[in-house]
C-alpha cells in the first residue's frame, strides 16, 4: 500500500492581510499532478485544512474542487481528512455523506455512545488497495478538544482523557483487523519534543502543557501521520511517527526549510519506506534585517526591478526589520520610497529599538501588533497590567477552557 501524507493546508490563510489563494491553488495543482504520477492508494490530510473555523467561501471551493478533481482523475483513490485545531469539526463533517461517494472520509469530532463507550466504529476507516481488498485500517483522530475527552465518563484530566481515546480506539482497531492488515493512525496533535515554528502554530491549550507522549502510539501502529507542527520532522527519531509539515510557509519563520509531502510505502504490516516529495514554492518569502535603517535602504536599492512581463502574483512577500536608535516618524515612507519599482510586495515593517529588545510593527512606537499575540498572551498581558502580577497556572487553565468553549460556539456553520 502506498500513502501520501499531507497536513496543515490552512486554506484561506492570509499573511499580514495578504491573500494566499494563488499559492494554495498552485500547491493543489501540483498535488494533483503528483497523485497522477505516483498513483498512491490513499491521501491523508492531517488537520488544519482551513485556517479559521469560518473559512472564506473561496477556500471551501478550493477544497471541494480538489476532492472532485482527484476522484475524477483516480476513482480508486481513498482520501481521509481530519479536523485540526484551526478547523470547525462540525463544518469538516457537514458534507461527509456526499464526500463518501467520492471515496473521501471527513472526521471532525470524537463522539461517545450513551453507555459511555467511545464511538470507535466511525473513526475506523478501511483502506483498500488498487484491487479493492482491505489491506489496512485508518484510525482517525481529529484534534481532541477538552469538551470531547472530559466529563462524567472520563473525569476532568484532559491528557488522561486523550490517553483513553487512543487506548479504546487502538483496542477496537485490533479487534477488527485481520492478520496482515496494517494500522495507520492520522492525528492532529502536539507531540512532546516537536519543533515549533515561531509565529505560525497556535498553541493547542496552554504552551506545551498539552504535548502528548509518543507512547500513545504503540508498535502495533505501522505509521502515524501527524498534523499541527509546520516543520517536517520525526517524533523521537522514529521513522514511523512523522510530521510532514505545511505545504507553504505560513509565516516568515518558516522560510528556512523545504516544505514537502511524504510518500509512504507499506508491505502488509511492515513500513517499507518514507520518502519526501519536495513542494516547489510558488511565491518566496523574503526577510531583510534586522539592520540599521541606512543598511536596510541600501539592501532595498539592490533588489530586482519589476519585470513587466513577469506574473505579479509570483512577486516575493517582503518583511523588513529595522534596528533604530530613536523613533523615525517617516519610517514607512522611507521604505516604501526605496521599494518603488522593485519586484517585491511589502507586507510588514518591524522596528527594533537598540537596547530595548522590543519590537513594534511599522512606525507605531510603543505598540505591538495584535495579530502576533495569541489570546492567551493577550489575557496574560491584561492580567499583569490590572493586577501587577502574573496569572497563576490555574487561572490560565480556566481561561483556556473558556476560550475552547467560545471557539466551539463559533464553529457552527
Amino acid at each position: 500500500m502506498r500513502l501520501f501524507h499531507t497536513s496543515d493546508w490552512h486554506l484561506g490563510q492570509n499573511l499580514h492581510g495578504q491573500d494566499r489563494d494563488f499559492e494554495h491553488a498552485c500547491f493543489l495543482s501540483w498535488l494533483l499532478a503528483r497523485l497522477a504520477e505516483h498513483t498512491p492508494d490513499v491521501l491523508l490530510i492531517a488537520g488544519d485544512i482551513f485556517d479559521t473555523v469560518n473559512p472564506p467561501v473561496k477556500a471551501q471551493e478550493r477544497l471541494y474542487d480538489f476532492i472532485v478533481s482527484a476522484h475524477e482523475q483516480q476513482p480508486k483513490l481513498t482520501i481521509v481528512m481530519i479536523a485540526g485545531n484551526h478547523d470547525s469539526g462540525s463544518r469538516i463533517e457537514l458534507p461527509a455523506p456526499l464526500m463518501r461517494r467520492l471515496r473521501t472520509h471527513a472526521l471532525g469530532r470524537v463522539l461517545w455512545l450513551d453507555d459511555g463507550q467511545l464511538d470507535a466504529e466511525r473513526l475506523l476507516i478501511p483502506l483498500p488497495d488498487a484491487k479493492g481488498k482491505t489491506v489496512a485500517w485508518c484510525l482517525a483522530l481529529p484534534f481532541l478538544r477538552p469538551a470531547e475527552v472530559t466529563g462524567a465518563h472520563l473525569g476532568d484530566d484532559y491528557l488522561r482523557g486523550i490517553g483513553q481515546v487512543h487506548e479504546r480506539l487502538i483496542e477496537a482497531a485490533n479487534a477488527k483487523r485481520k492478520k496482515g492488515q496494517a494500522l495507520i493512525a492520522i492525528s492532529h496533535a502536539h507531540m512532546a519534543g516537536g519543533s515549533v515554528s515561531e509565529d505560525s502554530e497556535r498553541s493547542l491549550i496552554i504552551g506545551n502543557a498539552e504535548a502528548l507522549p509518543a507512547s500513545l502510539f504503540g508498535h502495533d501502529i505501522s505509521y502515524v501521520a501527524l498534523g499541527h507542527l509546520h516543520k517536517p520532522q520525526r517524533v523521537n527519531s522514529e521513522e514511523r511517527i512523522r510530521y510532514c509539515g505545511s505545504p507553504i510557509p505560513l509565516s516568515f519563520s518558516e522560510i528556512g526549510y523545504q516544505h514537502q509531502i511524504l510518500d509512504v510505502t507499506l508491505k502488509g504490516e511492515t513500513l517499507v519506506s518514507v520518502e519526501p516529495i519536495l513542494i516547489p514554492r510558488a511565491v518566496n518569502l523574503q526577510r531583510i534585517g534586522p539592520l540599521p535603517l541606512a543598511d536596510i535602504l541600501a539592501q532595498l536599492a539592490d533588489l530586482a526591478d519589476i519585470d513587466l512581463l513577469a506574473d505579479t502574483q509570483r512577486q516575493p512577500w517582503l518583511e523588513v526589520r529595522v534596528t533604530l536608535d530613536e523613533p523615525q516618524p517617516d519610517l514607512r515612507q522611507q521604505i516604501e520610497t526605496a521599494l518603488q519599482g522593485k519586484s517585491v510586495r511589502l507586507v510588514r515593517i518591524a522596528a527594533e529599538y537598540a537596547g530595548s529588545g522590543s519590537r513594534h510593527g511599522d512606525d507605531d512606537s510603543g505598540l505591538i501588533e495584535l495579530d502576533q499575540l495569541t489570546p492567551l498572551e493577550l489575557f496574560s498581558r491584561a492580567w499583569q497590567e490590572n493586577y501587577g502580577s502574573e496569572a497563576d497556572e490555574q487561572t490560565l487553565k480556566d481561561f483556556a477552557v473558556l476560550l475552547q468553549e467560545v471557539q466551539l460556539e463559533g464553529e457552527q456553520p
